[in-house]
């Protein structure tokens, strides 16, 4: 009997890419200090913030059955895990383009994404926002870390366990 792959939606894996791609671009491009307020991160800001329209259909897609069920096959423990995993990225999906966002707004830098102003999330503050913009800044760099384990499991799960795993998220 032959073994099917159960696959991710095509709209899901190439919402997945094209979300890891902007992720790290953003990162790359992520810049903090007091030259953020002279020189705005632009491309920062529109890869950051593609990372937001990308998660609204993204999560859209998901509620809609667009994901394969687990593999039953696979202990509770790491059931669990998967769950509790997905859940921590897509909250971080959304976070931190919304804190990056504010930080800007409470800075007084305009945010625009592709020529399109964006309204601010609060009104300019004196002095600058250090809470929030500390939020975004580590944040991005422990979601860096999540990512990171994210694509370390996939490899686990297709190196070690032998699974579809990985596979369940390619074309």
């Amino acid at each position: 009997m032959e073994h099917k792959v159960q696959h991710y939606s095509r709209f899901m894996i190439v919402l997945h890419w094209l979300t890891a791609l902007c992720v790290g671009i953003a990162w790359l491009l992520s810049e903090g200090g007091p030259a953020v307020v002279r020189n705005p991160p632009t491309w920062h800001f529109m890869f950051g913030l593609a990372v937001l329209l990308l998660v609204v259909p993204r999560i859209g897609a998901r509620l809609a059955g667009g994901a394969p069920p687990l593999d039953a096959g696979s202990p509770p423990l790491l059931q669990l895990a998967a769950k509790v995993g997905h859940g921590v990225l897509y909250l971080f999906l959304i976070a931190m383009p919304l804190t990056g966002w504010y930080a800007a707004s409470a800075l007084g830098i305009p945010v625009t994404v592709f020529g399109v102003a964006l309204p601010a999330l609060t009104d300019p503050v004196q002095p600058p926002p250090g809470f929030v913009a500390e939020l975004h800044s580590t944040g991005g760099s422990v979601f860096l870390v999540i990512a990171g384990l994210h694509g370390l499991m996939a490899l686990y799960h297709h190196f070690v366990l032998k699974d579809d795993t990985l596979r369940r998220m390619t074309l």
